[in-house]
């Protein structure tokens, strides 16, 4: 947005004048650029870690993606690829952050980019979910709070998210940096 005239407010309406701006459209080619840059750039890394795998497009999660383009989700298909996701997905998240900060450097623009490994991501937000209404039922029986591990921001607001509308528990995350933990506690009437 250009603004080309800048307008007046005057004195009790009297002698006010409008703005004028010139609004241009967003360029279309912009998003698939985007979407090829990340490709290419995720392609690159796994040959110069000697990782034989294919890249491919998916359909991202409605949660995913926040402002700028719109969000980019990649999946990455091979045999033996547990190496790429690492300890509870800590490699696979570092390697989406570079590939997040290659491309929108290039792109001069914030664009959110989700790489996942064989549906490891869909499968750890399921058996997150699933800890999650079991540890719920264990405080609610119990009437005693419990304490997860350490987990990173992304997946404890999953458990937040799978909790927020469950009887009787609350949630709050407690501690700080990397151990950093949900907590479910039983809500006293």
């Amino acid at each position: 947005m250009e603004v080309l005239k800048k307008g007046r407010p005057g004195f009790l309406g009297l002698g006010a004048e409008e703005a004028t701006v010139r609004v241009t459209k967003r360029s279309a080619e912009a998003e698939p650029a985007s979407v090829i840059l990340a490709e290419e750039i995720l392609e690159k890394l796994l040959a110069l870690m000697k990782i034989r795998a294919s890249v491919g497009l998916k359909q991202p999660s409605p949660q995913e993606g926040a402002g700028g383009l719109a969000p980019i989700a990649l999946e990455i298909t091979g045999e033996d690829l547990g190496i790429l996701i690492g300890r509870r997905g800590q490699t696979l998240s570092s390697l989406q952050y570079l590939v997040y900060l290659m491309v929108s450097q290039q792109m001069k623009a914030r664009v959110s980019v989700t790489i996942d490994v064989e549906g490891y991501r869909e499968r750890r937000e399921a058996a997150l979910r699933n800890l999650a209404q079991r540890m719920a039922e264990g405080v609610k029986a119990s009437r005693q709070s419990v304490t997860l591990e350490p987990m990173p921001p992304r997946e404890r607001r999953l458990i937040h998210l799978a909790l927020q509308d469950y009887p009787d528990v609350v949630t709050q995350s407690i501690g700080e940096g990397e151990d950093r933990k949900v907590t479910i506690l039983y809500k006293k009437e």
